[in-house]
């Protein structure tokens, strides 16, 4: 036996042993219960979303899935900790078109980088976004918010979950198609800001379908459009922005979960297998679609051809918007 002979079969032992471990954790995983870092408050649709997940994970793979929810700088907080978090599958993050497509068109600076710091897994869902007014404001269409907006400039507010999410930039896309100025005013997540505007502290909000939904099938809340070219199973009778006075007009929400970067890839494909069968669940779709959802359950190389091609589309939004973060 000649010492490159020996070589060889000593390298391909050795490669076969250094396997061993990941397709053991694999399989064992997980061990002890995970935890979904949602970077906004408890109430909105990212915190929705992955409440519905992580129950079905949870049974789907026997650990609890926690939610733990990170809120502020647009998502960037909880982005920046869960990127930062052990890549052993045990953290994992429900990412946004803003956290992961228009955050780094909008920040200066971004304790984070949303393609080199994550793994993805699948999407989640989109959702469209929901023109909303409190009762007491006078305008009932697009047409008219925008005539009472150019009589009143900057006398119109309106809340978001924070800058950079998809609501806030829904509302810079309307002011620079309308001509309008409107007078953003962000939170720290949805449900805070949908406080507010139940309140009438805020006069509207460009607001996620599954956070603001209830309350306008309760009658609290008046809805004036939908942000997406085609109109909501949920909401036939709401027309969308563009067919209500704004050409063109077309904005939509989505959310999906990742891990931080080096998690072993069998890891990562058990977690989409899961998350796949979870998603294609009658029930899930069911719960997802009755918050004005659309399930999309995908490969993790698709969810990532995916975010390339929102991020070349949302950085041209901002820019060509004249969006800031406020």
């Amino acid at each position: 036996m000649t010492p490159i002979r020996i070589t060889r079969r000593s390298l391909l032992a050795g490669l076969a042993a250094a396997a061993l471990p990941l397709g053991a954790l694999a399989q064992n995983y997980p061990a002890k219960p995970v935890t979904i870092v949602v970077p906004f408050a408890p109430g909105g649709t990212t915190d929705i979303l992955a409440r519905i997940v992580g129950q079905g994970l949870g049974t789907e793979l026997g650990q609890p899935f926690v939610v733990d929810n990170r809120a502020g700088a647009g998502g960037n907080i909880g982005a920046s900790l869960a990127a930062k978090a052990p890549a052993d599958g045990y953290t994992l993050f429900m990412g946004t078109v803003g956290t992961h497509a228009i955050n780094q068109a909008l920040y200066k600076k971004m304790p984070f980088d949303p393609v080199k710091d994550f793994a993805p897994i699948s999407r989640v869902a989109t959702v469209p976004n929901l023109l909303v007014a409190h009762p007491s404001q006078p305008y009932k269409t697009v047409k008219e918010l925008i005539a009472y907006a150019k009589a009143n400039p900057g006398k119109v507010t309106y809340g978001s979950p924070g800058s950079g999410a998809s609501p806030h930039v829904s509302g810079e896309l309307f002011k620079s198609m309308t001509g309008t100025d409107l007078l953003h005013v962000p939170y720290k997540g949805s449900a805070p800001a949908m406080t507010d505007l139940l309140g009438g502290q805020i006069a509207i909000m460009f607001d996620n379908m599954p956070s603001a939904i209830q309350h306008v099938r309760s009658g609290k809340l008046r809805p004036i459009a939908v942000t997406t070219a085609k109109r909501s199973p949920e909401l036939p009778d709401i027309p969308t922005i563009a067919e209500a006075g704004v050409p063109g007009y077309e904005a939509m929400s989505w959310f999906g979960l990742f891990a931080p970067a080096a998690t072993p890839k069998p890891v990562l494909d058990r977690l989409n297998a899961a998350l796949v069968k979870v998603l294609n669940q009658p029930d899930v779709k069911k719960k997802i679609a009755e918050q004005g959802g659309d399930v999309v359950a995908e490969t993790p190389e698709q969810f990532a051809a995916f975010i390339k091609a929102e991020t070349a589309k949302w950085g041209k939004v901002v820019k060509d918007s004249g969006a800031t973060v406020d």
